[in-house]
């Protein structure tokens, strides 16, 4: 039967369709029927399904033809999401849903889009993909909320991870589908049944990047337009923007989308990609995966998830313009580069895939370049060889680019500087590479030259045939055309083979003479410095090849190469190599040479190779066997070495010649004269022909070798040799005599040294005793002719006569007599003193002119003139000669200790240290008076010149003769010497001095030690200075000093280091120190390297290593001092003794704890280097190291900010920006621990002690660093959000400039409420702000328990406006994210708000309340009950506007932000609201913005006013009865006109036992004493009563009877107010017509006297008076009240009419006559209520006589108002009177009381009517004229 019915009612439906006419009609029908007739499919009977299928089948036709039909798509949704529905159903049910979703129109369809998505939960994916497909188009459309709160979301997805995935995916594939693609299905091949390869034939080809299944399911039934896709691409963009997805789940299709081929597309993603990269963490695996899956597709790897994926889900690879924008983000990772096999793939494809192009091969080269950088060694490790593969399949194949190639270099040259071993055993990856750079272009070379830079470290190792193979190819590449492939080649010689691998530095030679200065530079530096850079570590290693060997190798390969064409022709010589190369052979030989001899080998300085040539020497005899002379070596025989080098100087210098050549030669031939010298006599005029060439310096060393040789050679021929060089000083070139003066000299003086020796018996003597020794007359022949050109007018020659005076004085006495005529020694020394003082000379001049003086004492034991000397060169002291100083220094040392001087000995044979002074020559030591001299005349002198200078002297004195008795005598005269120049404003004499000190202090025993170190720390600290005699011509200052300050800040340096050593309770170190404190250029020149302090500052190293803990922390401060020369001084000490790297770090307490207590020292200095030392020290420091000092740095940090001192001020500030850096770089979360740790130091500090600083700029910095650590830290911040938190709120207030406070207090209440509206805008803007919003996102249940109690603390005594409001908007942040969490704690903070409300400003009581309206969400039912509870008392109870302001604000803000709060309070709320809505506005302030919001409230709540009134109405007559029974008269008037609101709204519909209770209330409310707003209730029961009266009329319990009623209204109307009671007596007139009660007597005996009353009184005097006229005015409204009273309360009782009918009629008809129109209309309108009520104008009247005498009087009145020409209304409502008389005396034909005189009267009036302006009131006026005219 069912079956049937269901079947009756399809057929009807069927029917209903069939009758369709309009497509209107249709679509109505299948909105009603086509969601139930889905719902038959599941019917058990199969004809009712058969039925259904029948008419769906029908209606697909009908719709399918009219595409503008609406389905009802909304409810098909709801049916569709029904989880009973049978899968039926829902399969057609999705269908219809297809269809009509695209007919919608955009909007609906955007409102339907979450449902879309909510019913998407648990569908079957073909259902979801279809879902899906109508979503996507919808998306474009979407209107999303215009700012990013994280709250809001339209789709509500975080609850649906599901959906969001399976959303993203289908995402993903819109996004990679091409524009304009179309599927087309593959034939299956013939010969293919249906299942053979079914998996593989038939799929369809998908697009890049997509599966077949995916681009059929974006495709679809209907497939996009372009345009369409376009938009949807737009839409997803869009949607992923503001449903903000995870940056980790979408931005791989915000990179997909920014490739798209739409620019619309590509540029909206490309700015969301550019917006949030920087907050995505790139080396998150799951990006870096799904950035690699859309890039390489899905690649069939043999492995079980290869093998399980189906072909059709099998995604291809993504096109190359998506690979492009993929491959910039994997290079920004890390991830990335460690995921194997993947970024191998990406690497392979980028270079050698199908669709490559060069941009993305220079992308994928840079991935190469990134993986080398950034992979670790162990995942590195099995990349490299396919990387290297790549690399060179790559450079050998493509050949088109050159920056790829460029780039593919450079990435094998940083493979091989991460995996060398991959390189080392493959020596033809750099031939190739060798090879290449000599084919390839430019630009393409200097990569490789930088790759094989790189690669040089690879091949470091090598051993045996590689080595051998290696040293081939690298020859064979030096000699190439291109310079780079030679640089390349040098690069190798020097860093693959050892340094003494003697074929590599044959290599390194050969290019040192290479003509481009790239190669020949590096050759030399690397052939060069090595041996300079001798180590500990090295000196075991071999640093340099054996000297023999090279030699022999060098010989070798010249015998070769001068038979090649590489030999090297200058006119009649051929050289095995070019003058460039054999230069640096000769050098590198001589190098090698000093090695092999144990001394270090050095080539840049002859005078420093000189000092070695004894050492030297040494080595050389040792080498040379005593078989060894032989004119002609042997060809085949091996040659001794030294013979060998001896043969290559020669043939250079014979042919280039050249400085070091000539110096080598000299050396080598001056250190083993014996045997070396002889072989050169055969040669002399060739040396004789180097003499006399053009440069003076190869002239002096070949002088020099030519007196060795000449020495050497037998009696004749040396007296020959030295007649002819006196003949050629005599005639000759100038360089010839130059060349003959000095060999003469060098001559004479070895002769002398020669002769010296054997007169001494010194054994080994040059000469047999069987030679004659040279004439004493040839002697003093050559002596006179080398003085004679003393006072040569050519400046060399005079110089060449002062070194060989100087050379023969050195070596012995000066055959010239003492004094006398002639050329004397006293002559002697007065010339060359001349030449001192002169200012024609040069400087080197002098410098020879000053040596020989100091050489005349020392070879001539009895030389005279030696004090006379000595005093010259004191006094030849001028200024800017401090190089000359130095000179004299060491002059006056050798000619005060004479013949003791170090200076006798033979400099290539004796070394210093070795030389002791023969026993038997005679002393002419002065060294006495000497010293005397210097200290008691020049160190005190009053030029500043001569102090400087004899301070040098001393200085000399000291280190020379260190060992004198003299010196050791005197060591504290000397220290007190030194002293007096360390206040010097000059550097050097300082530094000199300091020097001298330390020297002193060496010298003294223990005792003399302790001496000098009082003296001078007790110098230094007093700063006593000794006096300086001024005289007139006195020098105060140094030509440069002028300008300078004399403070004596010269001497702060020293006391620094005195307080320095005295600290360490070590004073005497304070000369350790000086011997470091220098480094003034001077001791860097040659002359000032001399006194060997260098050696002495490493002793000081030694010696102080032990006082390191100490010193350094004092060291490190004093790097920063202000005063420069503090500061250079200290930092030399420091680089001097902090060797170790790692030192600052491992005395890193100590120099924090010595920084931090000198940050507070009373020295200004001390403070800012404190400060600077602090920033240096802090840079890139980690947790651990500075945590435990962390608060106290801060705090006083923040004191030094405040410093007296600018200057200081900056050091502080520059120390607390770095502090501040560190702080934050520690408090990130992936620091863990440490930055846990930090931040539980740095907070309370910060908060306590920084943002509460007087200090604006600590404020600055504290609340900068807060703001920067909350957005680092993040979690770590949790645990101290509620100690952060309160505090940041307070600073609100506490850093809000003052001023505004002051400006509120002074502001009329409008300006307060904008200008703290904008205060408090500002607070929430602020960084403080910022800083907890940061916080807020972190915090839980765990810190809501510290938090809250503070919160509420704040929110009741916090004394800003910032502070406060603050506080209000951190709990609307606490309810949203923490609701269940602070279920608890919501009745505290409810209490706290509420103590709040009642606030001074409005905008923190608008703020509170917005507060309470989010707590009570969280808040208990209990709570919420009581707030509105204590609202409402307080709306009732408190006088105080605050107060029910504050009511207003949260109630209204409960109403918005929490609805469902006030729906359940609603008994308590909406009562409340109702009586707040008749709040009465005060007039003067014009306040109304309290009732709209009440209103608000109550409307938005009730189900319209009506409604609401009705359901609540027990509520809220309890609630107007308490205002009414208030104490306060606005809250009665409130009440009244509430209770008035209710009366007249429900008037229509009341019944009881509503109209019994509103009644009881207004009446109780009328009773008593009048108050403003009575007026209200009186209306309220007039209008009750009026609409009610009938349901009065019935008794009903608890109900006022109408007479009480009534009662209670006449007892109104006699109250004195006469505003109220003229209300009074209308309200009860009205009632008295409603209820035709009759109580005319009571209103007669008050209204009657006043009518006649106001008679008396019509005509009294007028005043102007304002008051008069007031009153005036009100008197006329009581006598219009009173007519009006009268004629609605015209009774119908007639007893009561006889009694009053006349009189009344007698009191209107006497008032039209006298009053004005108003009064005139009054009456007329109480007289037509009169007439209308007249029984006597009724059927049943008798009584004509009273009539006729009432119409009399009557119609007489009547003619003064229709007479009245100026009011028309007046006129109007008298005619309408006669009307109705007229009109009644027809009904009751009673026309006979109406006289004909009255007729005529009124004809009268009615005809002065005719002319009337209202045309009604002229034809209205003519019909009465007709009537009356035609009455018989």
């Amino acid at each position: 039967m069912a079956a049937q019915d269901e079947l009756n009612q399809l057929e009807r439906v069927f029917m209903r369709l069939g009758l369709a006419e309009t497509d209107e009609q249709l679509q109505s029908i299948i909105s009603k029927f086509l969601p139930p007739v889905l719902l038959k499919l599941s019917s058990v009977q199969e004809g009712v399904r058969k039925k259904v299928m029948e008419l769906l089948v029908h209606l697909n036709k009908r719709i399918k033809s009219r595409p503008k039909i609406q389905l009802p798509v909304e409810t098909l949704l709801v049916q569709y999401q029904d989880p009973a529905a049978v899968s039926f159903v829902t399969n057609f049910t999705i269908i219809y849903i297809k269809m009509g979703f695209p007919r919608l129109s955009v909007e609906k369809q955007c409102e339907l889009a979450p449902s879309l998505v909510t019913a998407m939960e648990s569908k079957p994916q073909p259902q979801l993909d279809s879902l899906m497909q109508l979503l996507i188009p919808a998306l474009y459309h979407m209107k999303y909320p215009p700012e990013k709160n994280k709250g809001i979301s339209i789709f509500n997805l975080a609850e649906k991870p599901k959906i969001v995935q399976q959303l993203l995916d289908f995402m993903l594939d819109v996004l990679l589908m091409p524009y304009g693609f179309v599927l087309s299905e593959p034939p299956n091949r013939p010969g293919q049944g249906p299942q053979q390869g079914a998996s593989t034939v038939g799929l369809v080809q998908p697009p890049p990047g997509m599966s077949s299944y995916a681009a059929k399911r974006v495709v679809g039934d209907n497939p996009w337009t372009p345009e369409q896709l376009e938009q949807c691409k737009l839409g997803i963009v869009k949607f992923i923007e503001a449903e903000h997805i995870p940056e980790n789940e979408a931005i791989v299709h915000l990179v997909v989308a920014s490739s798209d081929t739409r620019h619309g597309v590509a540029t909206a993603a490309d700015m969301e990609v550019k917006s949030t990269q920087s907050m995505i963490d790139w080396n998150n695996p799951i990006i870096v995966n799904k950035l690699y899956k859309i890039y390489l597709g899905d690649i069939p790897l043999k492995t079980k998830e290869g093998a399980a994926l189906k072909p059709e889900l099998k995604r291809e690879p993504v096109s190359t313009r998506v690979k492009l924008k993929i491959l910039p983000h994997l290079l920004r990772s890390r991830q990335a580069a460690e995921t194997f096999p993947a970024s191998i793939q990406v690497v392979y494809d980028g270079l050698f895939g199908a669709n490559t192009n060069a941009k993305l091969r220079g992308l994928a080269l840079q991935f190469v370049h990134h993986i080398c950088s950034v992979c670790p060694d162990n995942k590195i490790k099995p990349l490299g060889p396919m990387l290297l593969n790549g690399l060179t399949k790559l450079i050998n194949e493509y050949k088109e680019d050159p920056k790829a190639l460029s780039m593919a270099y450079s990435a094998v040259g940083k493979l091989s500087s991460r995996l060398p071993q991959l390189f080392t055993k493959d020596l033809a990856l750099v031939q190739q590479f060798f090879e290449a750079m000599c084919k390839e272009g430019p630009d393409i070379r200097l990569s490789i030259q930088e790759a094989l830079a790189m690669m040089v470290g690879a091949y470091c190792s090598l051993q045996g045939a590689s080595l051998t193979l290696m040293e081939a190819l690298v020859a064979a590449y030096l000699e190439k055309p291109e310079v780079q492939v030679r640089q390349v080649a040098v690069k190798f010689a020097s860093k693959v083979f050892a340094s003494d691998h003697i074929p590599s530095r044959y290599m390194l030679l050969l290019a040192a003479g290479d003509p481009r200065e790239e190669v020949y530079g590096e050759a030399r530096h690397v052939l060069r410095a090595l041996p300079n850079q001798t180590t500990e570590k090295e000196s075991t290693s071999k640093i340099m090849p054996p000297f023999p060997e090279m030699v022999h190798y060098i010989q070798d390969k010249a015998s070769q190469r001068i038979k090649t064409s590489a030999k090297y022709t200058v006119g009649t010589y051929i050289l095995p190599f070019n003058p460039a190369t054999y230069s640096e052979i000769i050098l590198y030989l001589r190098m090698c040479l000093a090695q092999s001899a144990g001394v270090v080998p050095i080539s840049h300085s002859f005078v420093d190779m000189q000092d070695q040539a004894p050492a030297v020497g040494r080595y050389v005899r040792s080498l040379a066997s005593d078989a060894f002379i032989s004119q002609s070596s042997s060809k085949n025989g091996e040659t001794n070495p030294v013979q060998v080098y001896i043969d290559l100087l020669e043939r250079l210098l014979s042919a280039i010649g050249g400085m070091p050549v000539m110096y080598c030669l000299l050396e080598v031939v001056s250190i083993y004269p014996q045997k070396l010298a002889a072989q050169f006599t055969d040669k002399i005029d060739w040396i004789k022909g180097l003499m006399s060439t053009n440069k003076d310096e190869i002239r002096e060393l070949a002088a020099e070798l030519y007196a060795v040789v000449l020495s050497t050679m037998s009696g004749n021929d040396l007296h020959l040799a030295v007649q002819n060089l006196i003949k050629s000083t005599k005639d000759g070139s100038l360089e010839t005599q130059h060349g003959a003066l000095l060999a003469l000299g060098y001559m004479i003086g070895r002769y002398l040294a020669i002769k010296k020796r054997n007169d001494l018996d010194i054994q080994d003597m040059e000469q047999s005793d069987t030679e004659e020794p040279l004439e004493g007359q040839l002697i003093q022949s050559t002596t006179e002719t080398i003085t004679s050109f003393l006072g040569d007018a050519s400046p060399s020659l005079a110089m060449a006569a002062c070194v060989a005076v100087g050379e023969i004085g050195r070596n012995g006495a000066l055959p010239i007599i003492n004094e006398g005529p002639g050329f004397t020694k006293l002559r002697l020394v007065e010339s060359l003193l001349a030449k001192i003082r002169s200012g024609k000379e040069s400087n080197k001049m002098k410098e020879r002119a000053v040596q020989a003086l100091g050489y005349l004492p020392v070879g001539d034991g009895d030389f005279p003139h030696q004090k006379i000397l000595l005093q010259g060169l004191m006094n030849s002291v001028e200024a800017k000669q401090i190089e000359l100083q130095f000179t004299v220094g060491e002059s006056i040392t050798s000619a005060a200790i004479g013949t003791g001087s170090l200076a006798a000995r033979d400099l290539w044979m004796v070394a210093e240290e070795e030389y002791t002074p023969p026993v038997a020559v005679k002393v002419n030591d002065v060294v006495p008076w000497v010293l005397d001299e210097i200290l008691k005349k020049y160190i005190i002198s009053s030029n500043p010149h001569v102090r400087q200078a004899s301070c040098i002297w001393l200085l000399s004195l000291v280190k020379k003769l260190s060992q004198h008795k003299e010196i050791k005598c005197h060591l504290k005269e000397i220290q007190s010497a030194f002293i007096s120049i360390l206040s010097e404003n000059d550097e050097l004499s300082q530094d000199v001095a300091s020097k001298g000190l330390g020297l002193v202090y060496e010298l003294g025993s223990e005792q003399d030690q302790q001496e000098l170190v009082s003296i001078l720390v007790e110098t230094l600290m007093t700063g006593k200075r000794i006096k300086q005699d001024l005289s007139e011509d006195t020098e105060l200052f140094q030509g440069n000093a002028i300008g300078k300050t004399p403070d004596g800040q010269g001497l702060s340096t020293y006391k620094e280091l005195c307080s320095l050593a005295s600290d360490l309770n070590q004073p005497d170190l304070v000369y350790k120190f000086m011997n470091l404190a220098n480094h003034h250029a001077m001791w860097n020149s040659r002359k000032g390297a001399a006194f060997g302090f260098n050696i002495i500052a490493t002793k000081a190293e030694e010696q102080l290593a032990p006082y390191l803990a100490q010193l350094i922390p004092r060291l490190y401060r004093y790097r920063f001092d202000p005063n420069s020369g503090i500061r250079q001084a200290m930092t030399s000490i420091w680089n001097a003794l902090v060797t170790d790297k790692n030192a600052i770090d491992t005395y890193l307490k100590e120099i924090l704890q010595d920084l931090i207590n000198n940050l507070t020292s009373n020295l200004w200095r001390v403070r800012e280097s404190s400060c600077l030392a602090i920033s240096d020290l802090l840079q890139g420091r980690q947790a651990d190291d500075i945590i435990d000092r962390l608060t106290e740095m801060w705090e006083t940090l923040f004191r030094v900010r405040d410093d007296i001192k600018e200057s200081v001020r900056k050091a502080a500030d520059s120390a607390l920006k770095t502090l501040s850096k560190v702080c934050i770089r520690i408090c990130e979360p992936e620091n863990g621990a440490a930055g846990q740790r930090v931040i539980a130091v740095l907070l309370p500090c910060l908060l306590d002690k920084g943002i509460m600083s007087p200090v604006a700029e600590v404020q600055s910095l504290s609340i900068n660093t807060l703001v920067k650590i909350s957005k680092s830290a993040g979690m770590l911040l949790k645990p101290h959000a509620a100690r952060l938190i309160p505090t940041l709120l307070e600073s609100l207030s506490v850093l809000e400039p003052q001023v505004l406070n002051y400006l509120s207090l002074r502001a009329t209440e409008q300006e307060k409420a904008t200008m703290d509206s904008a205060r408090l805008s500002a607070a929430k803007s602020s960084p403080m702000m910022e800083t907890i919003n940061m916080c807020l996102q972190h915090l839980d249940a765990s810190v809501l328990g510290d938090l809250v109690p503070k919160l509420c603390e704040l929110l009741k005594s916090g004394v800003g406006l910032g502070t406060k409001g603050g506080c209000a908007h951190v709990v609307v942040f606490l309810t949203t994210k923490c609701s269940q969490d602070l279920n608890s704690y919501a009745g505290k903070l409810m209490s706290a708000l509420l103590s709040g409300l009642n606030d001074r400003s409005s905008v923190i009581r608008k703020a509170y309340a917005v507060a309470l309206g989010h707590l009570v969400r969280t808040a208990r039912t209990s709570s919420s009950e009581k707030l509105f509870q204590k609202l409402s008392t307080w709306y009732l109870e408190k006088d105080e506007q605050v107060y029910r302001s504050a009511c207003a604000l949260t109630v209204h803000a409960i109403a918005r932000h929490s609805p469902d709060v006030i729906k359940h309070h609603a008994a308590v709320a909406l009562p409340l609201a109702f009586l707040g809505m008749h709040e009465i506005p005060d007039e003067d302030k014009g306040e109304t913005s309290e009732s709209d919001l009440w209103t608000e409230v109550w409307q938005e709540n009730v189900p319209g006013s009506f409604g609401g009134i009705r359901l609540y109405m027990q509520e809220l007559i309890i609630i107007t009865q308490k205002a009414l029974q208030s104490q306060s008269w606005a809250m009665k008037a409130q009440g009244a006109a509430a209770m008035a609101s209710i009366a007249k709204q429900q008037a229509g519909s009341l019944v009881p036992p509503h109209l019994g209770l509103i009644l009881n209330a207004l009446l109780q409310g009328i009773s008593g004493r009048t108050w403003t707003g009575k007026e209200e209730l009186l209306k309220a029961v007039d209008s009750v009563v009026a609409a009610c009266s009938a349901e009065l009329q019935k008794t009903v319990p608890e109900q006022p009877s109408i007479d009480a009623i009534i009662q209670v209204m006449l007892k109104e109307c006699h109250k004195e107010n006469l505003r109220y009671k003229m209300l009074a007596l209308k309200s009860t007139a009205n009632i008295l017509q409603a209820t035709k009660e009759d109580r005319f007597n009571v209103l007669v005996d008050i209204l009657f006297p006043v009518i006649k009353k106001s008679m008396t009184t019509g005509s009294s005097r007028e005043e102007d008076h304002e008051e008069e006229e007031r009153e005036k005015e009100l008197r006329m409204e009581y006598l219009l009240c009173a007519f009006e009273t009268l004629g609605k309360a015209w009774p119908s009782t007639p007893e009561t009419q006889a009694q009053y009918r006349l009189e009344l009629c007698h009191l209107m008809c006497e008032r039209l006559q006298l009053s004005t129109w108003r009064v005139q209309l009054g009456v007329l309108q109480a007289m037509n209520c009169y007439f209308q009520g007249l029984l006597l104008l009724g059927q049943d009247s008798k009584n004509a006589s009273a009539l006729t005498e009432i119409l009399k009087e009557t119609c007489t009145a009547l003619t003064f108002p229709l007479e009245n020409k100026s009011y028309s209304s007046v006129r109007a409502e008298a005619l309408s009177i006669l009307e109705l008389l007229f009109k009644k005396l027809d009904e009751t034909n009673q026309w006979a009381t109406l006289t004909s005189e009255q007729r005529v009267v009124i004809l009268t009036s009615l005809s002065s009517l005719e002319s009337d302006k209202r045309p009604e009131l002229k034809d209205k006026a003519l019909d009465l004229k007709k009537h009356l005219a035609n009455l018989p």
